[in-house]
């Protein structure tokens, strides 16, 4: 799991938010069991004799209850260890999105890529990733391109994509790995993060664009045969 611990931030807009979404969740918790123990009532079921048995139910209920259990004690660690507000940006397995709901049981993001709702228990939260706003994209560079030359490329490339209207930043960090057919640069490029995947679709269409300028062909895996006579 990669997690980013980010700075206290009790007043900011999002956790009050964050906040106040959980607040209300627990008080209509509260709410609808006070009202089903009056309607019991009303209805002369007798809701002492009812509660003095709960040591006994409560047994039985907490293992037919223990996943619930598990995300409402969750939900409360996401909100007190500050893992993630509302309207952050997180990635759970193949989705990738904005939060924009925190309850006791599961937390809601909708999607960036197909703008679906996606629920997730919150007993998953090992599984959630949360974005920091950085992408790394990997630039494969052929053998045949001398180093020297590589790098001026690079320069043109961090030049163009530090133009576009979401990139906060762009680096180039060098060379990432040389394999037997390429030679890769990497960039360290920031945005926000809501707009992580749209950034890096531009920034790839840079760095097809100026490859096509200088007439530079993307390497490929090839293969040495050697016959016996």
């Amino acid at each position: 799991m990669s997690t980013t611990k980010k700075p206290a931030k009790i007043f900011s807009a999002k956790k009050r938010k964050t906040y106040l979404r959980m607040l209300r969740s627990i008080v209509c918790g509260v709410i609808l069991v006070i009202l089903i123990l009056i309607i019991l009532q009303l209805f002369g079921i007798n809701v002492s004799s009812m509660l003095a048995g709960v040591g006994i139910a409560s047994i039985i209920i907490g293992f037919a209850l223990q996943d619930a259990l598990k995300d409402i004690f969750r939900g409360l660690e996401i909100v007190a260890d500050d893992y993630y507000d509302i309207g952050d940006i997180i990635k759970y397995g193949d989705n990738f999105g904005q939060v924009i709901s925190i309850n006791l049981r599961t937390t809601k993001i909708q999607d960036i890529n197909t703008m679906n709702i996606v629920s997730i228990a919150n007993r998953n939260i090992d599984k959630v990733e949360v974005s920091n706003g950085y992408i790394y994209l990997g630039v494969p560079f052929p053998l045949r391109i001398k180093p020297d030359a590589a790098t001026k490329v690079m320069d043109e490339i961090v030049e163009k994509a530090g133009k576009l209207p979401n990139v906060t930043s762009i680096i180039n960090q060098g060379v990432s790995n040389i394999t037997n057919s390429s030679l890769n640069y990497q960039l360290q490029i920031t945005c926000d993060p809501a707009k992580q995947l749209q950034t890096r679709r531009d920034c790839l269409g840079v760095v097809v664009d100026t490859f096509a300028v200088h007439k530079i062909m993307l390497p490929y895996n090839q293969l040495d045969l050697h016959t016996k006579k």
